[in-house]
């Protein structure tokens, strides 16, 4: 099992060469690469905050096209809500799992983790969603590098999408 020190470690190196490449797309790829292999996880989802729509769509999401959903609905919308990141270890009985998004991809989730994404105003900007860790159970552990790692690399994303709307 990796250590704290290792996981930091590796976002640290990870910073290196997500600074080597400006396009978005790009580091949305790469960010959800490593957030799977910090936490072992089979799956990982980028949600962005649509201010207009007052919606949450991905900007990436592994294995399904699009999602969106309001920022009231389902596990995603609760962590917006709140702002706070959260482990659910067994989703089909949470009444907040959108069992509707796993019949439609055919995947089933068997656990998840929430991170939220704040911006320079510590205000929610997305969140990240990890589906299925291979190796058992989501842990308080896995929660505090994921917090550090969203906190790691939210001022690229928030410069990202400030860029893009000029």
């Amino acid at each position: 099992m990796a250590t704290k020190v290792d996981s930091y470690k590796k976002i640290a190196e990870f910073g290196k060469q997500l600074l080597s490449d400006t396009s978005l797309d790009n580091a949305l790829l790469f960010i959800a690469d490593q957030a799977r292999d910090l936490v072992h996880a089979d799956r990982c989802s980028i949600f962005m905050y649509d201010k207009e729509a007052d919606m949450l769509w991905t900007k990436l999401a592994d294995g399904i096209g699009r999602i969106a959903i309001s920022t009231t609905s389902g596990i995603a919308g609760d962590t917006y809500t709140k702002g706070e990141a959260q482990v659910v270890n067994d989703p089909y009985t949470d009444k907040r799992f959108l069992t509707g998004i796993d019949k439609k991809s055919g995947y089933e989730t068997k656990n998840m983790i929430t991170v939220p994404i704040f911006d320079s105003q510590r205000v929610v900007i997305g969140l990240f969603q990890l589906l299925n860790k291979s190796d058992g159970d989501f842990l308080d552990e896995d929660l505090k590098v994921l917090t550090f790692f969203a906190n790691y690399i939210s001022g690229t994303l928030e410069l990202s999408f400030l860029m893009k709307d000029e």
